[in-house]
């Protein structure tokens, strides 16, 4: 009988994690040893142990932003994508991509800070409500029991409960003999909608808590809201855990397909994100978790199906069908949220797999079904929604922006955090004290270029003539005619033309390439649901710009590279954080949540990838207005 094979002998990586240079645990190092087989990609053994490495491609060797050190790196391969990422002196320090080092020996690996609190909008465009919550608190003294009362304990309660109709769960039943008993009958009843979530002893019906999630792929918001006024007391937000597996949802669907485990993680993330911002926000405003009896929840379909641990993948290929447009009601408990154990977790219906309960919910705070002028909704990111309403009819779709607004796929592009470049301005007079005026995040030195910063580049060089209407950038013959003091910036590297911004970061006429596609897969998609409606561009009388990129993009830009139609500035309005404000009015009125579900009725979603003249528009759009 032959011997079983020897297994294959593991490598050691010891990983060196840095913290942010904020928070509780700013600037220390935690060292993590793990063991891996022979060839397996850094990154990915990160993964899998729970590592967090910077990434918006998900480990495809794409983005250039998975940036780790490896010690002792002589005989670690340079692959051309480390050569356009590092200098010279850093390679020669160590500094690799984690996605293309392939662990064949022991390695010792310095992982930089991961950006956990990039800059985000927290609150948005809101309407006013009527305050009624589905959770109610109801102060009750009931009499004992006696030999001529013999009632249960639950129909005694239910009876001066006798306007509402409610039900009751065996855990609620099991605590209620002895809080009725402790607390000499007189008790407060919980109820969430027709359910009994708690007895409590004495009257506690002046603390009743609820939070509003606004799950993004990228950031994710919490706000804690008093149910009783209506007021929030805190609100915080943080970078979306998931983020290694990718920066968009095609690539966090993609990774489910390629591993079968990935879709637990991705839940655990989903779930350390929701849970850590719910304690965040209990703790800043002093409210005992336990005291959060309901929970609101507006994602895209994709991140709300990762939540709930269903399966994306036919979110992700077509005919791209969801698993449902409307999540059942379950508890924060399923959700990995450790609030009150029977509150209840509300999820926001979808219009479809690329329209999902995040868009939603910005109509609902928005009115897009209240309002009779014609308004264009408009989020902008990865995957970009819009929404246009004539004030009659809403029609709604998706189109395919890509990274780009997230700094993915751009040669300095970053997330909005310190040192990311957000403001640019060119000075078209020679004169000028500052010919490139630049505003960071953070005010520190700048290190990148985020979404909001990418827009105003290009929008100014379009401006002063530095990039043609095709998006090319001009020669340096013309660029010393038209600009002469900032045509030295107008330079080649690597072969690529570039501009630069600042020491370290430069603009590539491949970032201008990744912006246009963007812009013209935007422009493309409102260009097409204005001819659904029989509209012309000028007819549209308000630009909603939802989401945090949308809170920090100029109008001016917006309108300059055509990612808007042709309007004056004051028709174009941030309307910031619209997902988050629907999550808190659904937890603030049962009449707004049901709002929101008739809202799938009054409106018609329109598939781009089934219109035939999607690409020649595309095509069309590329160019920037002249």
């Amino acid at each position: 009988m032959s011997e079983a094979p020897a297994p294959a002998a593991r490598v050691r990586l010891d990983f060196r994690v840095h913290e942010a240079a904020s928070g509780p645990a700013a600037g220390e190092v935690r060292e993590r040893d793990v063991r891996v087989p022979p060839g397996v990609a850094v990154f990915d053994a990160a993964s899998w142990n729970g590592i967090a490495i910077d990434s918006t491609c998900g480990g495809h060797g794409t983005c250039h932003k998975c940036k780790v050190r490896i010690t002792d790196a002589e005989d670690v391969e340079v692959t051309r994508h480390d050569a356009k990422t590092f200098s010279a002196e850093e390679l020669a320090d160590g500094w690799r991509l984690a996605c293309l080092v392939r662990a064949q020996r022991d390695l010792r690996v310095d992982v930089p800070p991961l950006v956990t609190r990039p800059k985000a909008a927290t609150v948005g465009v809101g309407r006013q409500v009527i305050l009624r919550p589905a959770v109610q608190k109801r102060y009750v003294e009931l009499d004992e029991p006696t030999l001529s009362d013999q009632r249960t304990d639950l129909e005694r309660l239910l009876g001066a409960l006798d306007d509402l109709d409610v039900t009751v769960d065996l855990p609620v039943l099991r605590r209620l003999p002895g809080e009725l008993r402790r607390h000499d009958f007189k008790v407060t009843a919980v109820v969430d909608d027709t359910s009994l979530v708690d007895v409590e002893g004495g009257d506690t019906t002046a603390v009743c808590h609820g939070i509003a999630f606004d799950l993004g792929t990228t950031t994710v918001v919490a706000t804690l809201l008093d149910l009783t006024t209506g007021t929030p007391k805190a609100v915080a937000s943080r970078l979306n855990a998931q983020q290694p597996f990718g920066a968009d949802v095609i690539t966090r669907i993609s990774a489910t397909m390629m591993d079968p485990d990935a879709l637990d993680r991705l839940r655990a993330l989903a779930a350390e994100t929701l849970d850590a911002l719910a304690q965040e926000v209990c703790k800043d405003a002093g409210v005992d978790p336990e005291h959060v009896y309901e929970v609101a929840l507006a994602g895209n379909a994709t991140m709300t199906a990762l939540a709930l641990g269903i399966d994306p993948e036919p979110l992700g290929v077509a005919p791209f069908v969801m698993s449902t447009a409307h999540p059942p009601v379950v508890l924060a408990s399923d959700l990995g949220v450790a609030v009150h154990p029977r509150a209840r977790a509300v999820l926001f219906p979808a219009l479809g797999a690329y329209v999902g309960g995040d868009i939603v919910a910005g109509m609902l705070a928005t009115g897009m079904d209240r309002d009779k002028r014609t308004r264009l909704f408009i989020d902008v990111g990865t995957n970009c929604e819009i929404v246009l309403s004539d004030g009659d009819r809403i029609v709604a779709t998706a189109a395919p922006a890509g990274p780009a607004f997230e700094g993915g796929a751009i040669r300095s592009g970053m997330r909005a955090s310190d040192g990311a470049i957000e403001v640019v301005r060119l000075a078209v007079d020679p004169k000028a004290v500052e010919a490139v005026t630049l505003g960071v995040i953070g005010d520190v030195a700048p290190r990148g270029l985020c979404g909001s910063g990418l827009v105003d580049a290009v929008a100014e060089l379009v401006r002063v003539g530095l990039l043609d209407a095709s998006g090319r950038f001009v020669t340096d013959e013309v660029a010393a005619q038209r600009v002469p003091h900032l045509a030295p910036r107008l330079t080649t590297v690597d072969q690529e033309r570039i501009f630069r911004l600042a020491d370290d970061v430069v603009l590539s006429q491949r970032d201008v390439r990744e912006l246009q596609f963007a812009k013209a897969a935007i422009s493309t998609g409102w260009t097409l649901l204005l001819e659904e409606l029989g509209l012309e561009p000028g007819d549209v009388q308000q630009v909603l710009l939802a989401g945090s990129f949308g809170s920090y993009i100029s109008a001016a830009s917006a309108v300059r590279i055509g990612l808007v139609p042709p309007l004056p500035a004051l028709r174009i309005v941030s309307a910031g954080n619209v997902a988050g404000e629907g999550a808190k009015m659904a937890l603030l009125s049962v009449r707004e949540r049901a709002g929101a579900v008739a809202l799938l009725e009054e409106v018609t979603y329109v598939e781009l990838s089934d219109r035939s003249d999607f690409n020649d528009r595309f095509v069309d759009l590329l160019a920037f207005p002249v």
